[in-house]
């Protein structure tokens, strides 16, 4: 086999999944953390902790050895947890080809730094920011990995380089679209997956398909309302990587985030849930975080906020979701209106 040209980091159910899409047209290395785990996919060709029942192509090659990645390595992609990218950063950077392209496919946000994935990535690798690029979009992995239909946006402050990744990436069954709008493809994969913990909570408690759509709603809304805040384009929270998202993770019993909320609602506290769940729900891990930057811009973030208290607080799940409702109604476009309003130029300024 040729040396691999493309590097997945993090073999969890989304980075085998890519690996395995690379792999059926290219050499691909699969970077696992654990030894066990790399020695597992290669004696039975299957990865059956996160992706049970599906078979690994043969040119996909795991290990658990940075040092593997070959001197021709074009393509990193980064898969692993948002909590571990920092440290997974730092260990493979001085392994990576100076002009290797980067893609980061984590959703989340850094507690503390309130960084963004491309952002922990440039900060913790010493990476140029132009080089990086984000894949999101409702793209639950099991479902990729069967090669059912899906779609998802690749992000890039270089169009050039958005153009690359989804070129080198992009199948029949597996879509992609370009978007220059990093900033709010990245929070979206991030907000998306505090709204999916409330819709299935939502799920759980019987609150029917028109609650559940319009908790979706207005979850859209307040992550539009942070999004605009932040300076992303609103219009990214209407494509793939906003409400595309929201549809399939909100709405999948495969998503992570929306077992969490189920777990959460049949009253089981998030510190017996956490290493219990088959995969990591980084909505956990956002949420804080999110609700920081929205201190940061000024912006309300209800239903994430009643998240943060189901998880931490200790307050039920039916008592956040009855507070939820029993809030003030307002004007639905309140928030549209107020970016439009700074679109408009004064009277005498410029058009």
């Amino acid at each position: 086999m040729n040396e691999p040209r493309v590097a997945v980091v993090g073999a969890g159910a989304w980075g085998t999944t890519l690996a395995a899409l690379v792999a059926r047209t290219e050499p691909v290395l699969l970077l696992c953390h654990a030894p066990e785990t790399a020695a597992a996919i290669r004696d039975t060709g299957r990865n059956e902790r996160r992706l049970p029942g599906i078979d690994l192509p043969p040119m996909l090659h795991a290990s658990a050895d940075p040092g593997e990645f070959a001197a021709a390595t074009d393509l990193v992609i980064f898969a692993v947890p948002s909590t571990h990218l920092r440290a997974t950063a730092e260990v493979v950077a001085g392994h990576v080809a100076p002009a290797a392209d980067l893609l980061s496919v984590v959703k989340g946000l850094e507690r503390g730094s309130l960084l963004r994935m491309s952002e922990v990535l440039a900060d913790a690798g010493g990476f140029v920011p132009s080089r990086i690029a984000a894949l999101s979009g409702p793209n639950l992995a099991l479902e990729v990995a069967r090669r059912l239909p899906a779609s998802a946006v690749v992000a890039a402050s270089d169009p050039a380089l958005a153009a690359r990744v989804a070129a080198r990436l992009g199948r029949r069954e597996f879509r992609l679209y370009v978007n220059n709008d990093l900033l709010g493809v990245e929070l979206c994969g991030a907000l998306k997956n505090v709204l999916a913990i409330a819709a299935g909570a939502v799920d759980e408690l019987g609150f029917g398909d028109n609650g559940k759509a319009g908790l979706m709603t207005r979850g859209l809304a307040e992550m539009m309302r942070l999004g605009i805040a932040a300076g992303a384009n609103p219009l990214t929270f209407a494509g793939l990587a906003g409400i595309g998202d929201v549809i399939a993770t909100c709405g999948s019993k495969l998503s992570r985030n929306h077992q969490l909320g189920v777990e959460l609602a049949r009253g089981r506290p998030w510190a017996e849930l956490e290493g219990t769940l088959p995969g990591t729900a980084e909505g956990a891990y956002a949420v804080d975080a999110a609700l920081a930057l929205a201190e940061r811009h000024g912006v309300d973030m209800p239903i994430a906020r009643e998240v943060h208290n189901a998880l931490f607080e200790g307050k039920s799940v039916q008592r956040c979701l009855l507070d939820l409702l029993a809030r003030e109604s307002k004007d639905e476009l309140a928030d549209l209106q107020a970016w439009v309003r700074s679109l408009t130029p004064v009277s005498g300024d410029p058009a």
